[in-house]
């Protein structure tokens, strides 16, 4: 991806998650994989909902080094992610409402509900609590990174990432109303009726929704 694009890509997705409810402020960042060694990061105290231009930080993810503004402290978290899941080339990282309250609870995020949520959310996976920016969190999710394209980091928030932007958006849009739908059916007493792990499956591989990853490696655990 050319980084002209890169950037607008990304203004304009801080712009609909600011939109639809999905960060605030300065909270959370975004990435893109511009080439096989280097990403484009949103900068250290950028508002997610007024992007531009100048927001952006261009790092190299074998040698760390930077260009442009002061990277996301969170920068060595999303060169994890591109460096254990080369397939990926997009990550979301933010705290939504619902997705914080599952990271933060013993929540189990269900991915067996409805297409969708069966599609974006096919693999989830816990992340133990590290501090923001820490070398053990990095280390932490890249561990999670080949086993799940959504991750819950454990008292911090989410990660999302996928072939493009638009699906690493979609994922944590999904990710978010399911959490809602969730606690809204505790809530009101409504038990959950799930498809079975065998017909998710079928879904994923057979039902010709959409082109299934199938990038991930085995021995998967579930919110393990």
């Amino acid at each position: 991806m050319q980084k002209q694009e890169a950037i607008q890509t990304l203004i304009d997705t801080g712009r609909q998650m600011m939109e639809k409810g999905l960060t605030w402020g300065t909270a959370g960042n975004l990435s893109l994989r511009l080439d096989d060694t280097h990403m484009l990061i949103t900068a250290s105290g950028t508002d997610m909902g007024a992007l531009d231009e100048e927001s952006f930080t261009l790092c190299n993810l074998a040698t760390g080094q930077t260009q442009g503004r002061r990277a996301s402290k969170e920068m060595p978290m999303h060169a994890a992610v591109y460096q254990q899941a080369p397939w990926a080339q997009a990550v979301a990282h933010a705290s939504p409402h619902y997705a914080t309250l599952a990271s933060a609870s013993d929540l189990a995020v269900r991915n067996d509900l409805f297409v969708e949520n069966m599609y974006y959310l096919q693999k989830v996976r816990r992340v133990p609590y590290c501090h923001p920016g820490s070398e053990r969190l990095s280390r932490a999710v890249g561990e999670a990174a080949p086993f799940a394209n959504v991750l819950l980091l454990c008292n911090h928030g989410v990660v999302t990432f996928d072939q493009n932007m638009s699906e690493a958006l979609a994922a944590l849009e999904m990710l978010e109303n399911t959490c809602r739908m969730q606690v809204t059916m505790m809530a009101a007493g409504i038990k959950a009726s799930p498809v079975s792990e065998e017909m998710r499956q079928d879904f994923l591989l057979r039902a010709n929704y959409r082109p299934v990853r199938q990038c991930f490696k085995e021995e998967d655990q579930i919110n393990s």
